[in-house]
């Protein structure tokens, strides 16, 4: 590594930003985006969609290997959105139930119907992946509605671009993934 690209790690770390990431980690390396739309539903009670975003080791059926994004209602009072999280069921059995929230870098509140774009290259679960086969796992839930998953895959390290793309039917509206070394 060349010493600008040190003093500017460097740099970053004592800014708090992104510090925990190893120095040369393959995250620095590559541009990860996911793409989502909530869709707008018509419906008498409407309720923004509870929305997990997760990793999990292709074609296997075990503990989520990295959770990148959980939103849900943080503005209730003493944290009651969080009773809301299990409804997400799937992402609760590979991993949700296990995890503290709100967590830095993972959680936030939830979005208001309309394209969302979330950049994964920044989470350190991401770059501390061992090479592989992976899935991007979307899962949405709405009090008073549906629940949905999606799945697209993910080559990790990304050593070519790649653009992977899915429909939801009806909690989730279309989902792009783009990978750029």
């Amino acid at each position: 590594m060349n010493r600008s690209a040190s003093r500017t790690l460097l740099q970053l770390g004592a800014l708090g930003t992104l510090g925990t990431l190893a120095v040369g980690s393959s995250a620095w390396a590559a541009t990860v985006q996911l793409k989502l739309e909530v869709p707008r539903l018509n419906v008498a009670e409407y309720h923004r969609p509870y929305i997990a975003v997760w990793v999990e080791k292709a074609g296997e059926s075990g503990p989520a290997v990295a959770q990148l994004a959980v939103w849900y209602d943080t503005k209730k009072q003493n944290n009651a959105g969080t009773k809301w999280l299990k409804d997400m069921r799937q992402w609760w059995r590979q991993g949700g139930r296990n995890l503290s929230v709100p967590a830095d870098g993972v959680t936030a509140a939830t979005r208001a119907p309309g394209e969302h774009a979330i950049s994964l290259d920044t989470s350190a679960a991401l770059a501390a992946l061992p090479p592989g086969k992976y899935e991007v796992v979307v899962e949405s839930s709405r009090e008073a509605g549906g629940r949905e998953v999606q799945r697209l895959p993910l080559t990790w390290p990304v050593k070519a671009a790649a653009t992977e793309k899915a429909q939801g039917e009806h909690e989730l509206g279309a989902l792009e993934l783009t990978v750029k070394p």
